[in-house]
């Protein structure tokens, strides 16, 4: 175990020279902010997490997830406030209250006649509620509350460690099953008459998606992780039909998010969560006016050009 942690260390800390080159080619007002190490850590994570939530982003979109992404992110609070009592790693607390809560969800959509929506609501709500109650009764919650709100400013080795390793199984998952996932996303009935186990592939990429938002806990923060898991993919949707073209996109939308957001941190003096997700949120507004076929202003013009018939 130490020697893989040596070798995880080691690959960040390749990185981190990779990234200095990169900002090495930077104009001066650019660059000047990567100068300190917390930022050199903040701006890999950054770019980790919007890479990672990016991809992840279309599938939670195309299944209309969004709901069970907000479930997920919130049933986690209990898992790290145990995890903080025990002395454990939040990692493992948060992980195993997430599949849990992610377990139970499935649980009740398919052997009861609650839908998954009443299912997700119940789970969530409640596991967010025992997550209160049991900060409520810790002394010192300053540290759970960079866990609620993100402090990517003060993310050390290994948290982004735990970054990189999600975000490589993550993208290892999806390049391996790309074809499985494809068909399950647009089609289960015909992914499940081909022979592909559809419930393998649910639950599969429920926790892939715990894991992910696990791994984000520490950058973006509980609260506002969801919004990464989202906003990306819809972005791309409204540019694109293509689940590959999608993909690049919404990574884009996420890197872009990342970096942008934490310039305006680093100047500004603002939270540095925020102000990634306003970033992604302005590009989605973005792209919601002037997408080529489904933005606001094509969807206008293509009215108008409708030709009116005479008399109606």
């Amino acid at each position: 175990m130490d020697m893989l942690e040596a070798l995880g260390l080691a690959l960040v800390d390749a990185l981190l020279a990779v990234l200095l080159l990169v900002v090495g080619l930077l104009p001066e007002p650019l660059a000047a902010p990567f100068e300190y190490g917390f930022m050199q850590r903040a701006l890999l994570t950054s770019v980790l997490v919007g890479t990672v939530c990016g991809m992840l982003s279309c599938y939670v979109v195309l299944k209309r997830w969004s709901l069970l992404g907000d479930a997920i992110s919130h049933a986690v609070l209990p898992g790290v406030a145990v995890a903080y009592l025990l002395g454990w790693p939040f990692f493992i607390g948060a992980f195993i209250t997430g599949a849990l809560t992610s377990l139970g969800i499935g649980a009740i959509e398919r052997h009861t006649r609650i839908k998954s929506d009443a299912a997700m609501g119940l789970m969530f709500t409640a596991a967010f509620a025992l997550g209160i109650v049991i900060i409520s009764k810790i002394a010192s919650s300053t540290h759970l509350m960079h866990i609620l709100f993100g402090n990517v400013l003060g993310v050390q080795h290994s948290a982004l460690l735990l970054t990189l390793v999600s975000g490589i199984v993550a993208f290892l998952v999806v390049w391996l099953f790309y074809r499985p996932l494809l068909l399950y996303t647009f089609d289960p009935l015909q992914a499940q008459a081909l022979g592909f186990r559809t419930g393998a592939i649910h639950y599969g990429l429920i926790l892939l998606l715990t894991l992910t938002i696990v791994a984000s806990l520490e950058t973006v923060g509980i609260i506002l992780v969801v919004a990464m898991l989202i906003t990306p993919g819809a972005t791309a949707h409204l540019l694109t039909e293509r689940l590959t073209t999608m993909m690049l996109l919404s990574i884009g939308v996420g890197v872009i998010s990342a970096v942008v957001g934490l310039y305006l941190s680093f100047f500004f003096d603002v939270a540095s969560g925020g102000a990634i997700v306003l970033v992604a949120t302005g590009l989605f507004l973005i792209a919601l006016l002037l997408a080529p076929r489904h933005g606001l202003l094509a969807r206008w013009w293509r009215r108008r050009s409708v030709p009116t018939l005479p008399g109606a």
